[in-house]
């Protein structure tokens, strides 16, 4: 059932799950809350009251803009990464994991819950690579100890790889991590006493940005969408 519900873009596996703990979900007019619930084909899927029909599954790579926030919608008004994608089309996406804020760059978007608990969840957590602009030149010693790991307030933490993103500017770094954790860049380097003016995220489990204008988006391509399912960029 939360594989159903994932597919049909109502939310990710692990939120149907809440929702089926929570009674919001009936099958064929019953309230059904528990977990792991086969279903048919045939079956008839509400969720709170509406029913849930398989649509067609939608991917889409956003170059996120400065000052839109990574959320479906927004209680503050903040403009929201969703108004970028308005209309595009009729299914409902929702972004895959999130950006801060302030953090540019690789978003993606899709209703395909299943590849999206897939890309976030801490057990199949993908490369994501950043270009980060500090408010002064980053020492070798600094790059060393990001890499060899530093010691967080929620555990330790070390860089996949990282190094100068411009050879004649030290406050311009290159930074690959797996980590899921929140803001996890930007508290790495404040750690050792920097302050990120910038971060543009670059790449996103092997999608980049490449000939997409800061806040344009586009389809993946079927090839993409295959590797990502498959995996293939880890």
């Amino acid at each position: 059932m939360n594989k159903y519900l994932a597919n049909a873009g109502v939310c990710s596996r692990r939120e149907a799950d809440e929702f089926i703990q929570a009674g919001v979900v009936t099958v064929n007019g019953e309230v059904v809350n528990e977990l792991g619930t086969k279903i048919l084909r045939s079956d008839v899927i509400t969720f709170k009251g509406q029913p849930v029909t398989l649509e067609k599954k939608v991917y889409v790579l956003l170059n996120k803009p400065k000052d839109y926030v990574t959320t479906s919608d927004d209680p503050q008004q903040r403009k929201t990464v969703m108004d970028l994608v308005k209309g595009i089309c009729p299914e409902r996406i929702y972004p895959v994991g999130r950006l801060d804020r302030n953090t540019t760059g690789v978003l993606l978007l899709t209703n395909d819950g299943d590849l999206a608990s897939k890309l976030t969840h801490p057990k199949f957590l993908k490369k994501k690579v950043y270009h980060v602009y500090l408010d002064k030149p980053a020492t070798p010693q600094t790059l060393q100890q990001i890499s060899d790991g530093i010691e967080l307030e929620d555990g330790e933490i070390k860089a996949d790889a990282i190094e100068y993103a411009d050879s004649l500017d030290q406050s311009q770094v290159g930074i690959e991590i797996h980590s899921g954790k929140n803001r996890i860049v930007r508290r790495i380097f404040e750690s050792l006493g920097y302050r990120v003016i910038k971060l543009d995220r670059v790449q996103f489990a092997g999608l980049t940005k490449k000939n997409l204008r800061r806040g344009d988006w586009r389809f993946l391509t079927e090839q993409e969408v295959d590797m990502l399912r498959m995996g293939a960029f880890e």
